[in-house]
């Protein structure tokens, strides 16, 4: 019974102190249990008003109806307890003038959080400036065939000079100087070393040069069978040949090779494999390509290994001696038809991924492609072994050591074979990526090109009342 007593006392007395303490204990306000960070809050108002230019627009802006909108926003994005003063203002000379003013509140309020944001004048207008593409201390010229008189091959759907134009469009502003070689008769000209314009930044030695032709290639008539540049391509020891021998093409892509060489050229071929026809509408007027392309003659893969053999130094001969000591046509089809063969596309390294985000070029991260060259890894015929070349600017990954978009560049340090093997219809975009990639020019940032259309908005809040 005592025991019962004692428990109800000590019952009774926990109760009568809790209801004292209740009693007398000051709770604090739900402001300051879970106060408002109104910095942040006054910050993320301004980002989110001028995320698509809202911002910007009013506070360049006379209209009333503008300003309006504006305090209807913000309105609309504070709690109602919430007061604010907005204030626009001009920069000039490092002064701040106020211009405009919207506020919530009559009369005077303390403000305890103010937070500042520049915005731009939507007449403001933005530029980027691209470096010129260099080598050996000086600047380089862009040469693009845009020959009249010649006509393109695996080009579906296009023509050369159509692409020609594009890529101007595209690739100009990486380079000092870029000139469209508009006839064979130039291109001849350029072959021989000599400038093709007046423009006094034209530079032949180091040039780029670009075949939008596909998997032909120019041709100037002094090149044709029976002119005498090709004569020297007779092999006496195994006789005339109507394709290997004294008047055969690919005696032409050979010298292609040796100027590509001796004037340290980089030759970019933008689709399907290179040098495989030539062409010229009036001296080859009566050929055709065997599909119904007249002033196109056929060279076959001599063509591309009589022009790596040019590239590379070596003696021209219809026949050649291989490494196992055989004698051998210069015919080889030495490209994969990595699609067909292995039943998959290529796909863009991660350096094509970053380059293409970095130069805003984006063609498809995957391709088919027909035409791969064997570099190192292929089973055979590696162009880098035989022919003294490096593999550099993939954008493709290799796939058993073909390479479906890559620079070829020879280790002599003298001239480089770009080469797009990709599945016809050409896709431009490959190509100037791939020669961005190997140049790598930098991108600078952008810049205003109307200095001091620039405004300070100052966002003032403060919190107001509370339990």
């Amino acid at each position: 019974m005592m025991r019962t007593i004692e428990a109800g006392i000590v019952i009774l007395i926990i109760l009568i102190a809790f209801v004292a303490v209740s009693y007398l204990i000051v709770l604090p306000s739900p402001r300051e249990v879970s106060p408002h960070n109104l910095r942040a809050l006054a910050l993320t108002i301004l980002k989110n008003l001028d995320s698509n230019g809202f911002l910007s627009e009013v506070a360049f802006s006379e209209s009333a109806d503008s300003w309006n909108e504006l305090q209807i926003a913000l309105s609309a994005s504070l709690p109602p307890n919430i007061a604010y003063n907005l204030t626009v203002y001009e920069i000039v000379g490092g002064y701040y003038i106020p211009k405009k003013s919207i506020s919530n509140v009559i009369g005077k309020v303390s403000f305890t959080e103010s937070v500042s944001y520049i915005v731009s004048s939507p007449a403001v207008t933005y530029r980027t400036v691209a470096q010129k593409i260099s080598e050996n201390g000086k600047n380089l010229t862009l040469y693009i065939l845009n020959c009249e008189d010649a006509n393109g091959w695996w080009i579906t759907g296009y023509t050369a000079q159509t692409l020609a134009l594009d890529l101007y469009n595209l690739l100009s502003p990486y380079f000092e100087t870029t000139i469209l070689v508009n006839s064979t008769s130039q291109l001849l000209s350029l072959l021989d070393g000599n400038k093709i314009t007046s423009i006094p930044t034209e530079e032949v030695m180091d040039a780029v040069i670009i075949n939008t032709f596909g998997e032909a290639v120019p041709i100037p008539s002094e090149y044709c069978q029976g002119g005498s540049r090709e004569d020297e391509g007779y092999d006496p020891e195994h006789g005339e040949d109507p394709e290997h021998g004294k008047g055969s093409y690919a005696l032409y892509c050979y010298n292609l090779g040796k100027n590509v060489s001796r004037y340290n050229w980089k030759w970019v071929s933008i689709v399907g494999y290179p040098f495989y026809y030539v062409t010229n509408t009036i001296a080859l007027s009566n050929s055709q390509n065997n599909y119904g392309i007249y002033g196109v003659e056929r060279v076959g893969p001599a063509g591309l290994n009589a022009f790596l053999r040019g590239l590379n130094n070596d003696t021209y001969d219809a026949w050649w001696l291989d490494g196992n000591g055989k004698w051998k046509y210069g015919d080889d089809w030495i490209a994969r038809d990595i699609t067909k063969e292995y039943q998959v596309l290529v796909h863009f390294t991660p350096e094509a991924y970053f380059r293409s985000n970095y130069y805003g070029i984006y063609p498809s991260p995957y391709q088919s492609a027909s035409r791969a060259l064997p570099g190192p890894g292929a089973e055979e015929n590696d162009i880098t072994s035989q022919y003294n070349l490096s593999v550099e600017a993939e954008v493709f990954e290799p796939v058993d050591g073909y390479y479906a978009a890559a620079t070829f560049r020879h280790n002599g340090g003298k001239g480089a074979l770009v080469a797009i093997g990709l599945t016809r219809t050409p896709d431009i975009r490959v190509a100037a990526l791939a020669l961005l990639m190997y140049y790598r020019p930098e991108i600078y940032k952008k810049t205003f090109t109307a200095p001091g259309k620039s405004r300070l908005v100052v966002l003032q809040l403060a919190e107001l009342g509370g339990m």
